[in-house]
């Protein structure tokens, strides 16, 4: 098993204080994460594409390719970049010179996007958007594989012997997983191409995102494409861990009250009736470390994936009382709860460590 750190760097720092950061602090903050977090035990570190106002995360390519220079080992990826709304020209240029500044560390996650504000930003009419990431990603698997590409679309204008650089250092070309939450456009695009699929997993019920994994999996057959083999990532919260059951339900429950009142005013609209409906039927790690092996252990028998997306800035860990304490459940997390999940299920993603380039020859 493989594990993915993510975050859409919020611009307030968390913690119940909230306290405010200057912008260059919150990114000094985000880069020591980063690091923090390829010391503690991820595999790979996201940040996700938004243009939204409370967040800081629109550009993950710009963001990636400075942790790129501050990290060593740790896969770097896109959680999600919205393809919708980028120059397919752009995009492919931009992650091919982030995965040679990376040393090959990169793997895109790509989506639609679900950000309400961010098609009005850039023109972009909403229903046009997964029209928009299919056409883009189409142009952009060419660009990164052919030279002259000739090619004409509906959004952008065509090409002629176009030739982009550089080309992707990866060969054959950096991974792209398909981010799944709630369309089976998603699912369908990554099964004919026969990519991974990012499975959220986030605030719905763990059977929704169980139904179209097997959307997935029944269209790769469709496709021609092996099913058995299909790599999946899935998602979860940042876990909550103490010695005691009660203990951990104790701490969770004002966290996850706050959070339903913060993310959720109109409460109908939350797709759980309360915490341990929460822990039951979607994807809270709340408990001892053995009953935080057992359910992961469990979604990974419905779901057959080989990563877990396991939060860090996200709806546990924003009111919790401060960035150290979720580190503290996390650092316990890779030290009581990762071992075991990586003996009982092994997995080859992200094995391939590529060779650093070689220092700078001195004049």
């Amino acid at each position: 098993m493989r594990f993915l750190a993510s975050t859409l760097v919020p611009k307030h720092s968390t913690g119940l204080d909230r306290r405010p950061l200057s912008q260059r602090d919150r990114f000094a903050e985000l880069v020591a994460l980063a690091r923090w977090a390829e010391d503690v035990g991820y595999d790979a570190f996201g940040v996700g594409e938004r243009h939204n106002p409370s967040l800081l995360s629109s550009s993950p390519a710009v963001i990636l390719s400075h942790l790129a220079a501050r990290t060593r080992r740790i896969r770097l990826v896109t959680t999600v970049a919205v393809l919708s709304l980028t120059d397919p020209v752009r995009a492919a240029e931009d992650y091919a010179t982030l995965d040679h500044l990376s040393d090959g560390r990169l793997d895109l996650i790509i989506g639609k996007g679900g950000d309400a504000i961010a098609p009005s930003v850039f023109g972009v009419a909403e229903e046009q958007l997964w029209d928009r990431l299919e056409e883009g990603y189409e142009l952009i698997r060419r660009l990164w594989r052919e030279e002259r590409v000739n090619w004409r679309g509906r959004f952008r204008p065509p090409l002629t012997d176009a030739t982009i650089e550089p080309h992707p250092l990866q060969q054959p070309a950096p991974r792209v997983w398909h981010g799944s939450a709630t369309s089976r456009r998603s699912t369908e695009l990554a099964a004919r191409w026969g990519d991974p699929l990012y499975s959220a997993n986030g605030l719905g019920r763990t059977e929704s995102y169980l139904d179209l994994v097997r959307h997935y999996r029944e269209r790769l057959a469709h496709h021609g494409h092996d099913a058995d083999a299909a790599l999946v990532a899935v998602g979860v919260h940042s876990p909550i861990i103490t010695d005691r059951s009660q203990d951990a339900l104790a701490i969770a429950r004002p966290i996850f009250e706050a959070s339903v009142r913060q993310h959720f005013p109109d409460r109908g609209r939350f797709p759980f009736d309360s915490l341990e409906d929460f822990l039951a039927h979607g994807s809270a790690l709340v408990g001892t470390p053995g009953q935080i092996v057992e359910k992961l252990l469990d979604l990974h028998a419905r779901f057959g994936n080989q990563v877990f997306g396991v939060g860090v800035e996200g709806f546990f860990s924003t009111y919790t009382t401060d960035i150290a304490t979720t580190k503290g459940y996390l650092e316990r997390f890779f030290a009581e709860v990762a071992p075991v999940l990586r003996a009982e299920i092994p997995t080859t993603v992200w094995d391939a460590r590529p060779e650093p380039c070689a220092a700078p020859v001195a004049p």
